[in-house]
């Protein structure tokens, strides 16, 4: 048995398996128990044929949720898994990869579940940087309570909890990540396997927290929700692809470009004839600097989605937290300055009834 070293660092340390694997390896025997015709099905498709190309031991991979559709996950891989409470999936998976390097350690969450109840976890494991593979399902509705706006619904929206219209300013998942100084983060859709198992692949090989947010249609209660973005008709100017330092353009042509206002130094669609080519942002996912990759996630409308880019927004490198936890415990262990005995018999420990 060995273990997986560079180039792919999220997964250094973690045992590869003994021979080649396919998609059945990784399908559990449990009937996959979501609505006909979710979103779900087709994430879970692509997982479990992505899974295999890791060439790491199905024993050596766990899969974490918490409450939600997206949370049945683990049941239906035939790896480890952990089905949490609410919210709590990102506490228990930090748990198992600073004290398991031999794991590749996964959390499917969604956007109630996730950016509700369990917002707090979500933003101090991306400030963390564990080595964590986050993937965010966001439907824009509850889906298992049977249809409540959640905390992605647009402004506006009419559900169940919300008859006369959602008084909440929605989030958005990616500006947050960003903001909790995410070093991976990235978005993609359920409907596109080519473009999500690309995506996929880069946050495997990232090591540190990789948060990937999938939009996910939820055909019962919020149908169509993405629909701007997957049309024939309209998907060519709604969506902006991008792609590491590469020009980012779009339309049918290419004719739409993003580029930086002089004025206010703010992101904005241009036509490139009118701008010219030159003045077309050029994407930057390496940037150390998060300033433009929250620009760029704050292209879209959170009404409509017209104008949402696609794809990495930021890929840095920085030292992990469970990395950085075991070192630690490694010099305490080997009786340096941080030795634990030294530590648990300081000088403000006493005796309950000693002498005097």
């Amino acid at each position: 048995m060995s273990t997986i070293d560079l180039p792919v660092p999220g997964l250094r340390g973690v045992p590869t398996a003994d021979a080649p694997q396919n998609r059945k390896d990784f399908t559990s025997d449990q009937e996959v128990r979501w609505c006909p015709g979710c979103g779900d099905y087709a994430i879970l498709a692509a997982v479990q044929g992505f899974l295999p190309e890791l060439g790491v031991q199905r024993e050596n991979v766990v899969f974490v949720s918490g409450i939600g559709c997206s949370s049945r996950f683990p049941y239906y891989l035939n790896t480890y898994g952990v089905h949490g409470i609410h919210g709590r999936a990102p506490a228990i998976a930090t748990g198992l990869a600073t004290s398991r390097p031999d794991l590749s350690v996964w959390v499917v969450t969604g956007d109630g579940d996730g950016l509700s109840i369990g917002g707090n976890h979500l933003i101090h494991a991306l400030r963390r940087n564990v080595n964590l593979k986050i993937l965010l399902f966001n439907n824009r509705i509850y889906g298992l309570t049977k249809g409540q706006y959640s905390p992605t619904s647009e402004l506006g929206k009419v559900t169940k909890s919300t008859p006369l219209g959602s008084l909440d300013a929605p989030f958005n998942p990616v500006s947050l990540a960003l903001g909790a100084e995410a070093t991976f983060v990235g978005r993609t859709l359920d409907s596109d396997r080519q473009h999500l198992t690309s995506v996929l692949r880069a946050a495997v090989a990232h090591r540190g927290t990789a948060l990937v947010e999938i939009y996910q249609n939820c055909n019962i209660y919020n149908d169509g929700a993405f629909d701007v973005l997957k049309s024939k008709d309209t998907r060519d100017e709604a969506l902006i692809r991008l792609e590491h330092r590469k020009p980012i353009r779009f339309g049918r042509d290419g004719e739409l470009g993003v580029v930086r206002d002089p004025g206010t130094g703010t992101l904005r669609v241009g036509r490139v004839a009118e701008v010219g080519e030159d003045a077309v942002l050029v994407h930057d996912a390496h940037a150390d600097d998060p300033t433009t990759a929250f620009g760029l996630s704050r292209l879209a409308d959170q009404e409509s989605l017209v104008r949402s880019p696609m794809g990495i927004f930021r890929q840095v490198e920085r030292p992990t937290y469970d990395d950085q936890v075991r070192e630690q415990l490694a010099a305490a262990g080997a009786g340096g300055a941080a030795d634990l005995g030294d530590l648990l018999r300081g000088s403000d420990t006493w005796t309950v009834g000693a002498d005097a």
